[in-house]
């Protein structure tokens, strides 16, 4: 048997007063037992893993729009280097610590190693090296003897891999490898390899003198600049201690050689933007330009190899240059980045540290403690818990009496907690559930009216008939299938209705003219107009396109047009309209008529609802025809209202949108 509430929620309350007290224990145990930590250590290999920290969160900032999960990254740099990491906001909000455990952390310095920044970095060299040499078991890197730098100033953009997405990676894989069997066919036997996201095409480029492989890296995400040949040329150094030799020459120019192959098995687009860097490098423009523009400060907008647009000093003018030039591209450009980076944030480093959760002779304190949390506990909720539990009961009871066929089972509710929406929506259910079961006998009452009446009619003839009272002429026979007639299209209405309850209300949408079928429609009722008095007009454009199944919106409208004939009095008009509205067109009914009194409005579009309560065929439909209507506009993705004063007719309009 399964506890009752109230002791599952003292028991809950238990073990939250248990976890609150072990937990302040350990944050206790910790800052009393953590010693405060120093500024980083003043060596070069703690510099070096520092620089390597700052690099490889700057790269998680440049390559993420957040900090979500940066927790994974900052713990595997700790592991690696040793260091302890912390990164928090600018406010001060931890956002990662490595040394953090059970929620609890030793206290930060007070100044930060360095702030995180990736939407603002412009002057900076480009972070992912263009070319370098890599000699087997060793790496040699180009940036030693030349360094490569973009033309502009460097933000995310400028590296060809940011923000790649999988379709983009796969399609510079692709001509990375046709760049690779390029050069096989030219003579320089290249593969390829991908790492980490980028694809990297590797030409084997022969020994060096100490017999090692040397070979040159083209990163697929770097860029072939000019005058790389004479820099390759150049840094294939000659013998050591002996002057430039013949075969320091041909070395020198096979380089060359290598390095025009891989210029002309480049194919296009190996080094592209991404689709995200050309939409940030249009944002970036369009904020410098209208920055500058503000300042009217002169400016040349150019265009890139790789096809991004940049914004430079015109020629002449570098020396009066203002300094707010600089300041509109450096603006422009961290704005246009902030959408896609991450947030600036703040970069503390310190030494590695643990601690014990609990000292000998604080095990007894703490024991007491959790003790005495736990009895305030278990007495507060022994007073409080009958009164949560109360509404519950009250619920229950109201839910049985539901069961039982009593729909008119209420709770009283007080308050505005959560048990409070669940009285309001348990009482919300029960007024819906008891509305349901109304409509449905009241349906079922008017069904059965609306059958009795022309059965009712076909039998009276029928046995006057047999009974020779009647004479079995064609007056007869007309008013028989006149009363058959209403019958079948009482059946026809309310199979409408079934199909459209359960969804299966088939719709043939094409592209129509409303106005054509808002004409036909006046056509086909001008003739019961005519016969009622009534004045049938159409007010439509010459052309009104939409997607629109034709036969069940003439179905919609005629059934809006007939209402209005039949509570329109004589010498009355009934105006059918269409207008274009945003991204549709309002059909419109309106007539002079009667008018529809407020309390009826909210009604008017359930089934056998009639404003006329007497159920009279001179006076009345069956009721479902505006019912019916209602589905066939909702079927087309639009809605219908109705505006009407007593006395001052009535205006049904139904929007329908032009594309379905």
């Amino acid at each position: 048997m399964r506890r009752s509430l109230l002791v599952r929620f003292l028991g809950l309350s238990l073990a939250v007063a248990l976890g609150a007290v072990v937990a302040t224990a350990v944050i206790a145990s910790y800052s009393t037992t953590e010693s405060l930590q120093g500024e980083l250590d003043a060596n070069a290999g703690q510099l070096q893993a520092d620089t390597r920290i700052y690099s490889s969160l700057s790269d998680y900032a440049v390559n993420h729009n957040g900090w979500a999960g940066v927790d994974k990254e900052v713990r595997r740099l700790a592991d690696e280097t040793g260091r302890r990491i912390a990164v928090t906001e600018p406010d001060g909000t931890v956002i990662a610590d490595s040394a953090r455990m059970l929620g609890a952390a030793p206290e930060l310095p007070s100044v930060p190693a360095a702030t995180i920044d990736a939407s603002n970095q412009a002057g900076l060299a480009s972070a992912v090296p263009l070319m370098s040499y890599k000699a087997v078991g060793r790496t040699v890197s180009v940036g030693s003897a030349v360094q490569f730098t973009s033309a502009r100033a460097w933000a995310p953009i400028g590296d060809p891999s940011w923000g790649l997405t999988d379709k983009e990676r796969e399609e510079r894989a692709k001509l990375a490898q046709q760049a690779a069997d390029c050069l096989d066919a030219r003579g320089f036997p290249a593969y390829v390899a991908t790492s980490d996201g980028t694809t990297t095409v590797t030409i084997q480029a022969g020994q060096t003198d100490d017999g090692t492989g040397l070979e040159i890296v083209q990163p697929a995400n770097g860029y072939l600049m000019a005058g790389v040949e004479a820099q390759l040329a150049d840094s294939v150094p000659p013998t050591a201690g002996k002057p430039i030799t013949k075969a320091d020459k041909e070395r020198a120019e096979e380089a060359t050689a290598r390095s025009k192959a891989a210029a002309a098995c480049t194919p296009k687009g190996l080094y592209a933007p991404s689709a995200k860097a050309k939409l940030v490098n249009d944002d970036e423009v369009r904020r410098a330009k209208e920055c500058l523009d503000a300042a009217r400060i002169k400016f040349t907008l150019t265009r890139t190899e790789d096809g991004l647009q940049q914004v430079t000093v015109p020629k002449g003018t570098e020396a009066t240059t203002p300094a707010q030039f600089f300041e509109c591209a450096q603006q422009a450009s961290s704005q246009a980045l902030a959408p896609y980076v991450a947030p600036p944030a703040q970069l503390f480093l310190g030494s590695k540290s643990t601690f014990n959760l609990f000292s000998a002779e604080g095990m007894l304190r703490t024991a007491a403690t959790a003790l005495g949390v736990m009895l305030i506990a278990a007495l507060v909720m022994l007073l409080t818990g009958r009164r949560l539990v109360r509404p519950i009961v009250a619920l229950t009871g109201a839910a049985q009496r539901m069961r039982n066929g009593d729909h008119a089972a209420r709770v009283p509710v007080t308050g505005k907690d959560e048990v409070a929406r669940l009285g309001h929506a348990f009482n919300a259910m029960a007024e819906s559930i008891q509305r349901a079961d109304f409509q449905r006998k009241a349906m079922v009452s008017d069904v059965a009216h609306e059958l009795r009446t022309p059965l009712a009619n076909i039998k009276g003839y029928l046995v006057a008939s047999e009974d020779g009272v009647v004479p079995l002429d064609a007056e007869l026979v007309t008013s028989l299938l006149e009363e058959t007639g209403l019958l079948e299209h009482l059946v026809a209405d309310l199979q409408d209705l079934a199909l459209a309850d359960a969804g299966m209300l088939r719709m043939h949408p094409a592209e129509r003219n409303l106005t054509e079928i808002a004409q036909q429609v006046v056509l086909a009722h001008r003739p019961a107009a005519e016969a009622a008095g009534v004045t049938l007009t159409a007010d439509v454009p010459a052309q009104a396109m939409a997607a629109v199944d034709n036969a069940r919106m003439r179905q919609a409208l005629g059934n809006l047009v007939a209402n209005a004939i039949r509570f329109t009095p004589t010498g009355g008009t009934v105006v059918v309209g269409v207008r274009p509205v945003d991204d549709g067109y309002n059909l419109t009914v309106t007539d002079n008529g009667a008018g529809i009194a407020e309390e009826h409005l909210p009604h008017l579009f359930d089934r056998f609802y009639r404003a006329e309560q007497s159920r009279s065929r001179t006076t009345g439909g069956s009721g479902l025809g505006l019912a019916i209507t209602k589905h066939l506009i909702e079927a087309h993705q639009g809605t219908i209202t109705v505006t009407s004063r007593l006395n001052s007719g009535s205006v049904f309009t139904a929007w329908i949108p032009r594309k379905h």
